[in-house]
């Protein structure tokens, strides 16, 4: 956390917000409901968090009006439409930066490589040949940056991070650690009971404001680039294969798998540990909740799931022998019984109307 203070009002300033109370109170931080102090600043997200709030030792709270106005034995506010929006935006404020630049002196850096004078390249780090590495990005300690990889403007490539592949990374791109991205590929040939490897030509693209979290893998092409737009984001442990496209903005979480040669439209929201078959095409808008299995195209926008929800261990054994038995009933002879139940139902409505 920041050992810097603001002021109230100049808080309120960051985030087009309206302070109400005393404009010099001096906070230097965030904290939560139940943690924060006198110097803390806390936010309220509904009205479920007011009895929360009320008994929070918090300095400033960041609230919408009405929720402002539920408040009265609390005096220091700012007031804005969108609270968490606010939460957000003031973590950055908050946030303890790296200001440290140049490079270290066990880095390994090739000759024709061209790294920005604002650039931090951290211990250990291996920069290959022709790479490119932009203003104010930061490389952490133990990299590997391959020939040819090009690194943006203010992008942070987080310890034991490997690109390779000739990857290009657009701006304001986040990497974490342990994760790779442009390793080969999945790709071999089945021949007279053996695998032959295909040899992987493509490339990885990431666009602007990219963040990819830790022990992940993005595959590069066979042929065509694997290519992440814009403003995706992705949890941990998520494999990405070779030829997957991902729509702008869209966001995976953790644990998912997404094979190869999937297109995933823009603004998708992907649930943990799912898995999505490949050379599938997935519309933007698309969400999924978590644990989906996917084997078929998605062409319209909506939310889908697939699995069963947890049972009690006992009901969950009653459903699985239920399914068991459903299965060994020829479908034929299950459309049959429901149109035998059909004609009955409409007999008796039939009777009972003549009755009338």
């Amino acid at each position: 956390m920041s050992s810097q203070y603001y002021r109230l009002e100049e808080i309120a300033s960051l985030v087009q917000g309206q302070y109400i109370g005393q404009a010099d109170l001096r906070l230097q931080g965030l904290a939560s409901l139940e943690s924060a102090q006198a110097h803390q600043l806390a936010f309220v997200n509904g009205d479920k968090y007011l009895a929360q709030a009320r008994s929070s030792q918090a300095g400033a709270f960041i609230v919408t009006a009405s929720l402002q106005a539920e408040l009265d034995n609390h005096h220091n506010f700012i007031v804005v439409d969108n609270p968490y929006l606010a939460f957000a935006i003031l973590t950055h404020v908050f946030e303890r930066k790296h200001t440290q630049r140049g490079i270290e002196s066990t880095a390994q850096i090739h000759p024709s490589a061209i790294i920005a004078d604002s650039a931090y390249i951290g211990h250990y780090v291996v920069i290959g040949e022709n790479c490119v590495v932009g203003d104010n990005t930061i490389v952490q300690s133990h990299c590997k940056i391959d020939d040819f990889v090009e690194i943006g403007q203010q992008c942070f490539i987080d310890s034991h991070v490997t690109l390779t592949g000739a990857a290009k990374l657009g701006h304001r791109v986040r990497i974490h650690a342990n994760t790779v991205i442009g390793s080969e590929g999945f790709g071999f040939a089945p021949y007279q009971g053996k695998w032959h490897r295909i040899a992987q030509l493509g490339s990885v693209i990431i666009g602007n404001d990219v963040r990819i979290g830790s022990n992940c893998s993005v595959d590069r092409g066979a042929l065509n680039d694997t290519i992440l737009e814009d403003g995706v984001i992705i949890d941990n442990l998520v494999q990405i294969a070779h030829n997957v496209k991902l729509g702008a903005h869209t966001a995976i979480a953790a644990k998912t798998a997404v094979a190869g040669s999937v297109t995933i439209g823009k603004n998708c929201i992907i649930g943990g540990g799912s898995a999505i078959s490949g050379h599938l095409n997935i519309a933007d808008n698309v969400t999924l909740t978590g644990m989906s299995m996917v084997t078929n195209n998605i062409s319209e926008s909506g939310k889908y799931s697939s699995g069963i929800g947890l049972f009690e261990n006992q009901k969950w054994k009653r459903t699985v022998v239920r399914l068991r038995q459903l299965a060994d009933v020829p479908l034929t002879q299950l459309v049959k019984r429901l149109d035998d139940m059909q004609s009955q139902i409409e007999s008796l409505e039939s009777t009972f109307k003549l009755r009338k």
